[in-house]
């Protein structure tokens, strides 16, 4: 099992954090010991001061697929998931500064909240899925997946060039605009439309 997530895929997050709007899809993946593990709290890492939360829509793969063409990506996923791709965006910008990778800032242990899926058919289009995030109950994130640069069924094709995807593998499909610091006590609480899909506390 892989968790293969994509960067700067909503325009307003591209604005508030200053970089440049890509003009392919950013990838880049995070370990299985990168899951929260169940009613477990997000410690904040020794060696972070400013972990960020970015909520993301995530799609569970069902079939293993390579070179998968646009048409046939609906096919290769039949859940859908709402995360949390925590970021210690400290050491993400020393390594941005030096043009070294994100895997120390991304991928570190319980970096990644999986929370509970709900079938596809749940969603008239999976084109657009309203998704919130609350932080000590005031909405911190809101998107929609109609804001997205690349949709569900782009990524799919894009990753599977270069990955083969995997039954059980999970695709974070990028965060909206609001992303910000958590601090212990703060309790983060994800929502797809009005249904809960996680919610957890730092620690």
């Amino acid at each position: 099992m892989k968790l293969i997530c994509i960067g700067r895929n909503y325009t307003e997050h591209i604005k508030e954090l200053e970089n440049e709007k890509p003009t392919d899809p950013i990838i880049f993946l995070k370990p299985d010991t990168a899951i929260l593990l169940k009613k477990q709290p997000f410690f904040i890492p020794e060696f972070s001061n400013d972990v960020h939360h970015e909520v993301e829509i995530l799609v569970k793969i069902n079939r293993v697929g390579k070179h998968i063409d646009r048409k046939f990506s609906h096919k290769y996923y039949a859940e859908i998931g709402l995360g949390i791709d925590f970021t210690a965006r400290d050491v993400q910008s020393q390594a941005k500064a030096k043009g070294l990778p994100w895997e120390k800032a991304k991928a570190f242990d319980g970096s990644a909240v999986i929370g509970s899926w709900l079938p596809k058919e749940t969603f008239k289009d999976v084109n657009g899925i309203q998704f919130s995030l609350e932080k000590n109950n005031t909405i911190v994130q809101k998107g929609n997946t109609s804001h997205m640069l690349w949709k569900i069924d782009e990524i799919i094709e894009y990753i599977s060039k270069y990955f083969t995807l995997k039954i059980g593998d999970v695709i974070f499909t990028g965060t909206p605009a609001g992303v910000g610091k958590v601090i212990a006590n703060d309790k983060l609480v994800g929502y797809i439309e009005d249904k809960q899909l996680f919610s957890i506390t730092v620690k």
